[in-house]
């Protein structure tokens, strides 16, 4: 039997993730659609009061709202990413063992992950969408435009994450790492990438090790481009990092997946 293309196997899954989604829809509806409401008024317009405004001090932002709301989609992003690579993709591979009887059909690893991370996209862009719809009214967007290509940077996070989580959880043969996981990257990386304030605090070094992570890029295209403020050159490199990430991070994941299933 020839191999099935890539995107005839991904499409193969659509029933499947449709059905899951349809069952677990209602209790991700507070995490996805309620906290981001939350998120906004309690951060940015609560907390923003105590804030004074300074927009030199606050990358452009002529409130503590309009800085830390951008940010806090790109946060999102991540946290949604890594919440469905981490325990859905283990229970894929070791509790339900789902993946085992999708490679029993002419499935191969390659469309299992990519039907999941599609899945994972598909998190990612309706929570930040709702995340963006709410910000709309508060007046925090400087550009028609830029929303748009803010919410694109919010979307390449979450997949940069996405994918490497997904690596990760493909080699993990126990699910007690996860802790490690969000204690020393996910939540360190949520409190000092510039999202709730601008990383040039931490001091010299902390500031550049703030920019070595993938969140503080998604962060710095979010942020630019809803404030219309832009360094072309910055966000030129935001992108490429991004990206590449992206990119080298399916191959991993592949490999990880295989060797785990079919080696």
């Amino acid at each position: 039997m020839p191999d099935l293309a890539f995107a005839d196997g991904v499409r193969r899954q659509t029933d499947y993730w449709l059905t899951v989604y349809k069952r677990t829809w209602r209790s991700s509806v507070f995490s996805s659609f309620v906290a981001p409401l939350f998120y906004v008024v309690a951060m940015g317009v609560l907390l923003g009061g105590f804030v004074e405004s300074d927009t030199g001090e606050l990358e452009g932002a002529t409130s503590y709202l309009a800085f830390v709301v951008p940010g806090l989609v790109a946060a999102h992003a991540m946290q949604t990413a890594v919440g469905e690579t981490t325990y859905p993709v283990m229970g894929l591979i070791k509790w339900q063992r789902v993946y085992d009887s999708m490679l029993a059909t002419p499935l191969q690893v390659q469309h299992l992950a990519g039907a999941t991370l599609s899945f994972v996209f598909f998190r990612v862009a309706t929570t930040c969408a709702v995340y963006m719809l709410v910000l709309a009214p508060f007046g925090v967007f400087e550009s028609w435009w830029g929303p748009f290509v803010a919410y694109a940077g919010q979307l390449l996070v979450g997949m940069a994450f996405g994918v490497w989580v997904y690596g990760f959880s493909a080699r993990l043969e126990d699910e007690q790492a996860y802790g490690l996981l969000f204690r020393i990257g996910v939540i360190p990386m949520f409190l000092f990438s510039g999202a709730f304030f601008p990383v040039a605090n931490l001091g010299e070094v902390g500031s550049w090790l703030a920019r070595l992570t993938p969140l503080w890029h998604g962060v710095s295209l979010s942020r630019m481009f809803c404030l219309d403020d832009i360094d072309w050159s910055t966000a030129a490199v935001n992108v490429v990092v991004l990206v590449t990430l992206v990119v080298v991070g399916w191959f991993w994941a592949i490999a990880g997946l295989r060797k785990r299933l079919v080696s």
